[in-house]
């Protein structure tokens, strides 16, 4: 039976005292019959119909429809003969599926666990979090995230592969920008930076982003440690990195709600023939349909609030884009170098055997163990060329190779006529 409000129920046994049937009563409060039949004998009992008797205040209506909502026998929990003994452990913290554990194993309980997490509910009912919705100023923030999309084909492989769309939205306009790509990798992450700042002509003052491993090393709200490229990537174009504290998605609910709205409205209604195709036809939408909606939070129209009032405010962009090419993860060698896209750099002798960070620029090569910069080449230019800094070996090492035969001659030529002839390397390295 439905439980009504106060206010029904006294409506309900107001009628009846007006001498309307149940019938007209449960059609004209739109009730069930079996609900006005049920609060009809309650009234009758209590003689709150009976002539002459004076109507009912709400108190006593509330008590009165206390025992029609008793749970039925069959409504009690399983778990209530043991309701003493969850309470004890509740107190000391103790998690539901080991309650569970303890109640088959010590009090002889059968039932589910199910059954022991809906009556732990019961008891600790849970209390929603309040939250406050931050209303962000015009060219203020952009936030950021991935979403997987399901597979798209590959035409530089020739295969179907698994695909993610990136999305940037403009946290005051909600306009976005969408681009579909075959990885997470950090050269694809600030490549799609790069391409949706170039969208909006123009840079927001912080980007809020996913702990995604090629933004953030460690999310700290107090101390977060930013991946070295996009930290650099994000000095380059001058703006603040903001990441999430750990599971707490609701920090960046409008690039969140932004992702599902383009699966569920431009991917799930859409055919691509491969990955170009999803990005040209990803952009029109964003321009057409996305940014002419209405939505439904702002009430205006992404595309209109971009062009009229958030476009003239953010930041300009950098002279020249942030040139980074490739990033590879390569283990220093014995010999003292990094193997990467075909050439060889150097790196400290204390760090052989770690797998270290190359970063790979249009002119130079950086190498980074961790946050640490180790050394900066030129780039190679050509395969198998070595790149090395005799400071790399260790000093023994460095030494003989500083000591080569024309560093011996010239000694020997200081000497003079006393210096023995034909030095020995041995000799040389004294």
């Amino acid at each position: 039976m439905e439980k009504l409000t106060l206010q029904q129920v006294e409506e309900i046994v107001h009628r009846l005292r007006m001498d309307q049937s149940e019938r007209g009563i449960a059609r004209d409060l739109g009730c069930a019959r079996e609900t006005v039949r049920r609060y009809s004998r309650l009234a009758h009992d209590q003689g709150f119909i009976e002539s002459g008797a004076p109507a009912p205040s709400g108190s006593e209506l509330e008590a009165a429809s206390a025992p029609l909502f008793l749970p039925r026998r069959s409504n009690i929990s399983t778990v209530e003969p043991y309701r003493s003994v969850v309470r004890e452990m509740l107190g000391r913290k103790v998690e539901g599926t080991a309650i569970h554990r303890a109640l088959r194993r010590s009090h002889g309980y059968g039932g589910s666990y199910g059954s022991v997490l809906r009556f732990i509910r019961q008891l600790e009912p849970r209390v929603p979090e309040a939250v406050v919705r931050m209303e962000t100023p015009p060219g203020r923030q952009a936030q950021v995230d991935f979403g997987s999309v399901g597979k798209m084909w590959d035409p530089a492989h020739k295969l179907m592969r698994t695909a993610w769309c990136f999305v940037m939205t403009l946290c005051c306009s909600r306009h976005m920008f969408v681009r579909f790509v075959f990885d997470q990798r950090i050269p694809t992450w600030l490549d799609c930076h790069r391409l949706a700042f170039e969208a909006f002509v123009g840079v927001v003052e912080e980007v809020v982003v996913d702990n995604l491993k090629a933004a953030v090393i460690a999310a700290s709200l107090s101390d977060p440690l930013l991946s070295e490229p996009y930290a650099r990537f994000a000095r380059h174009y001058g703006f603040l990195v903001h990441p999430c504290r750990p599971r707490t998605p609701e920090h960046k609910g409008k690039v969140e709600s932004s992702v599902h709205y383009v699966k569920r409205n431009f991917v799930a209604s859409e055919q691509f023939i491969d990955i170009d195709d999803a990005n040209r036809k990803a952009s029109l939408w964003v321009s057409e349909e996305a940014g002419l909606r209405v939505h439904g939070t702002t009430h205006e129209r992404p595309m209109q609030v971009f062009l009229e009032v958030e476009r003239g405010v953010l930041r300009p962009l950098p002279r020249t884009p942030y040139d980074l090419e490739e990033v590879v993860r390569a283990t220093l060698h014995r010999d003292c170098h990094v193997q990467v896209l075909g050439a060889f750099y150097s790196a400290p002798w204390e760090r052989i055997g770690k797998v270290l960070d190359v970063f790979v620029h249009h002119q130079i090569v950086t190498i980074f163990d961790g946050t640490l910069l180790l050394t900066t080449h030129e780039r190679a230019t050509r395969k198998g060329q070595r790149i090395t800094r005799i400071e790399h070996y260790p000093p023994e090492k460095a030494l003989y190779l500083t000591r080569t035969r024309s560093w011996c001659q010239g000694q020997a030529s200081r000497i003079g006529p006393r210096a023995p002839t034909g030095p020995t390397p041995s000799s040389c390295t004294k």
